[in-house]
């Protein structure tokens, strides 16, 4: 592969827009998107859509389905999601591209980390700015560069940018699973490393919640009529973080305990809530079957307990289409004079379930950053034209077949 003059002049127009990918990142991060923060995520989108529209494309809103959380009470609660958007061009063409982001944040409505500065080493601090609202105007950046080149017509796309990644995607996954089916290459837009490393290999990761019941009593006058959940609840999460070790790379994270009241009432339900992760699908079978049979015996009698999710993340390995690709996308990167490497993660991403309905993908496109979920996030404003040029560069060179998009789809394909 080399870069042709037509190419150049979509890398220019890159280049000569890096105001523009930086500030509207900014403004974006400005604006509290957490994933339960309905408003703040609306109009988040408001502002995404009017962004979009300025794109040669579709621009339309698509509802996602509703989903239920489990309650400290353990009782069950419906829960909406906002809209996702969907931007699409010429749906027609014979190489189909899917791009996929989204605007929500893991941080709540009344987080303390709400606005954008810049550190004394000129890296930008904020809510999201890496993760991933940085990485959405690299992909919008990239699409409009790309819209200039000449080739465009034999190539067609889709963007998708969800409101719920940062919960497990439960709302916008059969969007998800809708576009990896019919595209033939991802591109996602979480951030890279620091260093520009991307992740290769993904673990899988879903999330559990056991809903223990008892039997309420007065733990002087009648404690021996109670059964205390919390009690159940705790003992079940000991059996539960002994599965840790027993096979590898298989972790069982009991994140919380929730339940009980006065401390003269024998406690009459409880939550347990864990995080698994795995590094195929076999072991995803054998954690289920585990985790099943620890749920199917209640430490003492008198208690009931209740499994609720699943994975919502199933693993990405680095399989013959992922390895071609990422060789593709090293040779890309080159060509800009950037080095490309990758490493495993234990992360999960919106990757893991494109790859799981057939898509190859590189879902670490975003901008350079690091420290991501925590006040001290951050990205460096010179990697928003670094990788919007990598991701024009990787468009231009799949519509002229340098990348091929088919072969890397029948590759996938060949190994589910």
């Amino acid at each position: 592969m080399r870069i042709l003059e037509q190419d150049h002049a979509a890398l220019d127009l890159v280049g000569r827009g890096a105001e523009v990918l930086i500030d509207r990142a900014v403004r974006w991060s400005n604006v509290n998107s957490g994933s339960d923060h309905v408003e703040g995520l609306e109009a988040i989108l408001d502002l995404l859509e009017t962004e979009a529209a300025r794109l040669p494309a579709e621009v339309s809103r698509v509802p996602t389905q509703g989903f239920s959380t489990v309650a400290d009470d353990g009782s069950l609660i419906a829960r909406r999601s906002p809209d996702a958007l969907r931007i699409s061009a010429r749906p027609e063409a014979p190489i189909q591209i899917v791009l996929t982001g989204h605007y929500d944040t893991v941080y709540p409505r009344d987080s303390v980390f709400q606005t954008v500065v810049s550190r004394h080493d000129g890296a930008l601090n904020g809510p999201g700015i890496a993760d991933m609202k940085g990485g959405i105007s690299v992909l919008l950046g990239a699409l409009e560069a790309f819209e200039t080149h000449p080739d465009r017509e034999r190539l067609g796309w889709t963007a998708l940018l969800s409101p719920d990644e940062e919960i497990g995607s439960p709302a916008s996954a059969p969007l998800l699973a809708e576009l990896g089916a019919r595209g033939h290459l991802g591109l996602t837009y979480e951030p890279a490393l620091a260093d520009g490393r991307l992740a290769g290999a993904r673990k899988g990761s879903g999330n559990f919640h056991v809903v223990v019941s008892g039997r309420a009593a007065h733990a002087g006058r009648a404690f021996a009529e109670g059964r205390n959940a919390v009690a159940g609840a705790a003992m079940l999460a000991a059996v539960l973080h002994a599965l840790n070790g027993q096979r590898d790379e298989v972790t069982v994270n009991v994140a919380r305990i929730s339940g009980g009241g006065a401390l003269n009432v024998v406690a009459d339900s409880a939550v347990v809530r864990f995080n698994v992760r795995v590094p195929d699908r076999a072991a995803a079978d054998w954690i289920s079957a585990a985790i099943a049979e620890v749920v199917a015996a209640p430490p003492f009698e008198g208690l009931t307990v209740a499994l609720h999710g699943g994975f919502t993340r199933p693993p990405k390995p680095m399989d013959a289409a992922q390895s071609a690709l990422f060789e593709a996308v090293r040779e890309t990167g080159a060509l800009l004079g950037q080095t490309i490497a990758w490493s495993p993660s234990g992360g999960v991403c919106e990757g893991n379930n494109l790859h799981a309905a057939g898509l190859p993908n590189v879902d670490t496109l975003g901008v350079r950053g690091g420290l991501i979920h925590s006040e001290q996030e951050f990205a460096w404003p010179d990697s928003f034209v670094e990788r919007t040029q990598l991701s024009t560069l990787i468009l231009c060179k799949a519509a002229s077949g340098e990348i091929d998009a088919m072969k890397l789809k029948q590759l996938r394909l060949e190994g589910l």
